[in-house]
């Protein structure tokens, strides 16, 4: 199935605040939102996307970190429907951007490996992804999209905030 790319929504629409709900995987609407999502990543200069940032209050991620320069583990181009954080271990702060929030980076501090499970859209099979460095960061970006949290929330104070040279987020 092909995915029509959608508009990413500008923070602070509420859709990004609010907590987005658990869906069936298998469900035709969600594997048709599954490919939207990965559509937009495509089209998009970010490593990850959430179903919220689409106008979607469900839990789906996509994320592909593997054209980023720090990644160093990589799962490939996937969509997660329901993923949980598993597992996270080794906290370091790094630089983080957002398709939603236009013209800022922020030193978040997140895991630097983790392990997420969720289930495959369509088949709805579970998976399980380790990920270190880079590509944690980005699926925790999304995990906090999922929660209504933006990376700005998680900003320790103003000297931690840039203002963006390049996007890299999601």
């Amino acid at each position: 199935m092909t995915g029509t790319a959608r508009p990413v929504l500008p923070a602070p629409h509420p859709v990004l605040s609010s907590p987005a709900e658990e869906v069936d995987p298998t469900a035709p609407a969600v594997v048709s939102a599954a490919a939207d999502l990965l559509a937009t990543l495509r089209r998009e200069p970010a490593t990850g996307l959430s179903a919220p940032q689409i106008g979607l209050s469900w839990r789906l991620i996509a994320f592909d970190a593997r054209s980023h320069p720090r990644t160093r583990s990589w799962a490939g181009e996937l969509v997660v429907v329901n993923p949980r954080l598993a597992e996270a271990a080794r906290w370091d702060s790094g630089r983080e951007g957002c398709a939603s929030v236009a013209d800022l980076t922020a030193d978040v501090r997140r895991a630097t490996h983790i392990t997420v499970r969720g289930r495959l859209p369509g088949s709805g099979e579970p998976v399980t992804i380790e990920a270190d460095a880079f590509e944690a960061r980005c699926i925790q970006h999304q995990l906090d999209h999922l929660d209504g949290i933006l990376f700005l929330d998680r900003v320790s104070g103003a000297l931690s905030l840039h203002r963006r040279l390049h996007r890299c987020g999601g």
